[in-house]
């Protein structure tokens, strides 16, 4: 019985100290009885995780870029003049208008050299005698044909094995007839074949173009507003060789058509008097001239008082003569600027511009490119003359902010 109170004492003894153990490791702070807290907790991090599983490429967008491809087109840089006995061929340093001048030395006529250069121009120049530089001569029914070829074999830039043009020829042709004369003088006897006044006809058209400001190219557009300079060129074309002058032998604005309507405004008369910087006081006059087959003249936009239409149509009477037939009263183009000036610089013959009813006004139905009916009892005077009419040409009103 001793033995059975023992074991109990030392069992409750056990467990007392046990208990004792526990209260001595308790966390402070916590009150009695709560739990220990484990030895292992959940791993946590300052910042959320932002990652995720990457996406699919997306293909780039195509971007429809506006651009057309400009394709090049023929370059006007070369002029022909086929005179009496010799050929003289004019050709612009740019001779692919790309902008890049050529060297002179790579540009041959034949064989041929030129002969001069105009720097000022950028101009190279050419003459040669028909049967020289090495030409060709061919025949038709009608025509003696002289054919030379204008040679362009670039060279190497600077020592450099590379080029930025190519080679090119280009073909010049001078034709005559084999059954008329071909120098600009008189034929003896006086009078002229019809076959040959004919001839002349087929191969002789005036044209009259807006151009623009720099006088480079004709305007592609007709809209002009009030207090706007009209640029206007006025060319013979010639298909013989013969050097013609152009004269715009009187001008007449309509509002249609018809240059005999009503309202209509004569603002060159007189036989090549520009009249209306004289009537009106604006700027409006002949350019000087730089060839004897092309005349220039600049007119002040305008429009009719009253009229609803804003459209003008511009008739003009064109005359071409000889270039040996002088400047004269009824050959000249002259401007008013206090002073009247004449285009060439023969102011003479401008004493007579004043001079009301001098030249008769353009009236009459339009007239095809001919010979002018001369008295073969005087000195011949070659002319052409014949009508051309320009328009519509929209003049608008400026809007006023």
């Amino acid at each position: 019985m001793v033995m059975k109170c023992t074991a109990v004492c030392l069992m409750a003894l056990t467990l007392l100290g046990s208990f004792c153990d526990a209260q001595r490791y308790q966390k402070p702070g916590k009150p009695p009885g709560h739990p220990t807290d484990p030895q292992q907790t959940r791993q946590t991090f300052e910042k959320p995780l932002t990652w995720k599983y990457p996406t699919d490429p997306v293909p780039e967008i195509e971007i429809n870029v506006p651009f057309e491809l400009r394709h090049p087109v023929p370059a006007v840089t070369v002029a022909v003049e086929c005179r009496e006995n010799i050929v003289h061929v004019e050709v612009k340093r740019d001779l692919f208008g790309t902008g890049q001048y050529i060297n002179s030395d790579d540009l041959t006529l034949g064989n041929c050299a030129a002969v001069a250069q105009d720097d000022a121009a950028q101009v190279l120049i050419f003459e040669a005698e028909l049967q020289d530089c090495l030409s060709t001569l061919s025949m038709t029914d009608d025509s003696l044909i002289y054919t030379f070829l204008l040679n362009y074999v670039p060279q190497p830039l600077g020592g450099s094995p590379v080029v930025r043009t190519s080679q090119a020829v280009v073909i010049v042709e001078c034709h005559y007839p084999r059954r008329h004369n071909v120098s600009s003088h008189a034929l003896d006897p006086k009078w002229v074949p019809f076959s040959a006044v004919k001839v002349a006809e087929e191969f002789l058209y005036f044209t009259l173009k807006l151009m623009t400001a720099d006088w480079q190219y004709e305007r592609p557009s007709y809209q002009y507003f009030l207090g706007d300079v009209i640029n206007i060129q006025a060319v013979v074309k010639q298909y013989l060789h013969v050097p013609l002058r152009v004269y715009v032998d009187s001008c007449v604005a309509t509002l249609s058509p018809d240059m005999t309507s009503s309202p209509r405004y004569a603002f060159i008369d007189n036989y090549g008097c520009l009249l209306d910087g004289r009537i009106t006081g604006s700027g409006s006059k002949f350019m000087s001239r730089s060839s004897d087959n092309a005349l220039q003249f600049q007119l002040e936009a305008f429009k009719f008082q009253g009229a609803d239409s804003g459209m003008l149509y511009i008739t003009c009477h064109l005359k071409a003569t000889c270039v040996t037939h002088p400047i004269g009263e009824h050959h000249r183009a002259c401007s008013w600027a206090n002073v009247w000036s004449e285009a060439s610089g023969v102011n003479g013959v401008c004493g007579s511009c004043d001079i009301p009813g001098l030249g008769p006004p353009p009236s009459g139905p339009k007239q095809t490119p001919g010979r002018k009916i001369r008295d073969v009892s005087q000195s011949e005077v070659v002319e052409w003359e014949g009508d051309v009419t320009l328009g519509p040409i929209p003049i608008a009103e400026r809007v006023v902010a």
